[in-house]
């Protein structure tokens, strides 16, 4: 399938080019599966070879596409994360939430809110650059409600970062631009380990403040 809009690409209108960019990068943050980086790369390549496209539009509809997707994914948490916490509206609901707040009490979420709030929009700002945690974030920062402006910003940031790495990573490999695969690879391994011990150190320390808590 990949393969298939690669071809598609090579041939299409410049403003088709764009509409591709947007769906991509938002599908990408609401459906991860789809691979969203090389195709963006690709792009990078297009516009090496002089086909029209220009480098700030096509920056700007992968942004704003990947931002858009950041956010629909965080206000869907953060609206689920509300019904989650409610009594329920009938039986079924108020069991749910029962068998929830049995697992993760409101004043543990509390807890755990006000301690992720302190790396919280960190982690969206850094949220391109991790893989396969990308929709994770965007998850958790809807159910420890971040603030919306703040949560934007953040995600519009990222992407222009992470989105002027790949177009110019395309654009400078030329013909080389599937290499970009590569790149990326030797990239996450290390980012995702540091991404894992920072998570481990914070459980580590939500678990001690909760047990000194219930003390």
């Amino acid at each position: 399938m990949l393969e298939s809009a690669i071809a598609w690409l090579q041939h299409a209108d410049p403003y088709a080019v764009y509409i591709f960019l947007f769906l991509i990068a938002f599908c990408e943050n609401v459906i991860p599966p789809i691979p969203g980086d090389v195709p963006i790369a690709f792009i990078g390549y297009l516009i090496y070879e002089h086909s029209g496209i220009t480098f700030f539009s096509a920056l700007l509809w992968t942004s704003t596409g990947s931002t858009a997707g950041f956010m629909l994914v965080y206000v869907l948490s953060r609206s689920l994360g509300l019904k989650l916490y409610a009594e329920g509206e009938n039986m079924v609901q108020h069991r749910f939430s029962k068998s929830v707040h049995r697992f993760f009490p409101p004043s543990d979420m509390e807890l755990l809110r006000d301690k992720f709030v302190a790396h919280g929009y960190l982690a969206v700002l850094a949220n391109r650059f991790l893989f396969g945690s990308r929709a994770v974030i965007s998850v958790m920062a809807g159910l420890m409600h971040l603030r919306a402006f703040f949560v934007f910003f953040a995600a519009l940031a990222s992407a222009l970062v992470w989105n002027t790495l790949l177009l110019l990573g395309g654009f400078f490999l030329g013909s080389r631009w599937q290499d970009i695969g590569e790149y990326l690879a030797l990239y996450s391994i290390p980012v995702f380990i540091a991404f894992l011990l920072v998570l481990l150190f914070s459980f580590l320390s939500f678990s001690r403040q909760r047990k000194r808590k219930s003390d």
